[in-house]
């Protein structure tokens, strides 16, 4: 019952946190700086699908939600997760050197190391949040749930507990909160303190 209710409340937050995301974006309503985590798919999963989701990407993400000012980590999970981009987003340049770096990621090696890639974005967002610097955005972008299942595995699975899954035909992007568990945990002892 406990486990059900814990559930429901992260599902709760994880909608929340979807929808003042986006609502946040707006051109208007927003005047704080976010912290956008991207995970891109390196391993041969995203070869067939790779221009469309980066297509995506740039509409979703670079033309929608960012703007200057934002920060922008760009992960290409290879063999090895890495880093390919990182930078706060100036401009209309500033958007179009975006667009060409994830234009110009390569697939390699065997698998995706979207474990590695979560990690690293995990801590960062925790840093950032433990000191109350904003709000962190991660999306992950996977060739397929195959080349996710690494990241399943171990401690791997508990940075993927509270994510929403998009599905298009030939790959799929995963919305991660990564720094919302102390949210859930709190809601979770308010509800059973009667608070």
């Amino acid at each position: 019952m406990y486990r059900n209710f814990l559930r429901k409340i992260a599902s709760g937050l994880l909608g929340a946190f979807l929808l003042t995301a986006h609502g946040i974006y707006a051109q208007d309503s927003r005047n704080v700086p976010i912290e956008v985590y991207l995970i891109m798919d390196g391993s041969p999963a995203i070869k067939n699908a790779g221009a469309e989701a980066v297509n995506w990407v740039c509409n979703y993400l670079v033309d929608g939600i960012l703007r200057d000012g934002d920060r922008l980590i760009i992960w290409n999970a290879a063999e090895r997760a890495q880093i390919v981009y990182s930078d706060t987003l100036s401009g209309a340049e500033g958007r179009e050197n975006i667009k060409k770096t994830l234009r110009s990621l390569k697939a390699g090696g065997n698998q995706a190391d979207f474990a590695g890639a979560l990690r690293d974005a995990a801590q960062r967002a925790a840093a950032r949040t433990s000191s109350r610097s904003g709000i962190t955005y991660t999306l992950l972008i996977s060739g397929s749930s195959s080349a996710l299942s690494p990241a399943l595995l171990g401690s791997g699975a508990n940075l993927l507990r509270y994510s929403r899954i998009e599905e298009f035909p030939s790959w799929r992007a995963l919305i991660v909160a990564l720094d919302i568990n102390s949210q859930v945990q709190r809601a979770a002892s308010a509800y059973f303190s009667g608070n």
